[in-house]
């Protein structure tokens, strides 16, 4: 009888034992924390420095070709020929180089988004050790939360972390 006892009140006990869940907006987080935000601001100033440095390379090239059509009415055809390969060649290669230049920014953008992804998943995962949670889901677009009480959102304390801001 002891042992039925016994078993009946680990039973119980394990059945009241309720996990801990919250979730987090993923949009929200991520729109808020300061080092995406501006990790976002610093590619959009650069991808817009290097569109400038492209219509200005684009203008100059252009002014050259058509230098180059006026003088080559002058010239015979076949040295027009070899002008016109060469201004051909080098127009190929400033748009390679122009183009490996944005890869790398693309890639810097990405790798440095990479990174805080990764930030934001120790944050969390660290938040919910330290606060007892068994799960905390995503929400927000392509989360997986279609319901959650607004008591259950840890979004704003996990983005007080991440954003350095003192607890309140």
């Amino acid at each position: 009888m002891k042992k039925i006892t016994v078993l009946f009140f680990l039973l119980a006990s394990m059945a009241c034992q309720q996990d801990k869940i919250a979730y987090v907006n993923n949009v929200q987080l991520m729109d808020g924390f300061k080092e995406k935000v501006a990790i976002e601001a610093r590619y959009t100033s650069q991808t817009e420095a290097l569109n400038k440095k492209r219509d200005s390379i684009s203008q100059a090239f252009q002014a050259e070709a058509q230098a180059f059509q006026a003088k080559a009415e002058g010239m015979n055809q076949k040295k027009a020929q070899e002008e016109y390969s060469l201004l051909q060649q080098r127009g190929q290669l400033i748009g390679q180089q122009l183009q490996q230049e944005e890869q790398q920014l693309q890639l810097r953008g990405q790798t440095e988004m990479d990174s805080v992804v990764q930030k934001v998943k120790r944050e969390i995962t660290a938040f919910g050790k330290a606060n007892g949670y068994t799960f905390i889901l995503g929400g927000g677009e392509g989360g997986s939360v279609l319901y959650g009480s607004e008591a259950k959102d840890v979004t704003d304390e996990i983005l007080k972390i991440l954003n350095g801001e003192p607890k309140e």
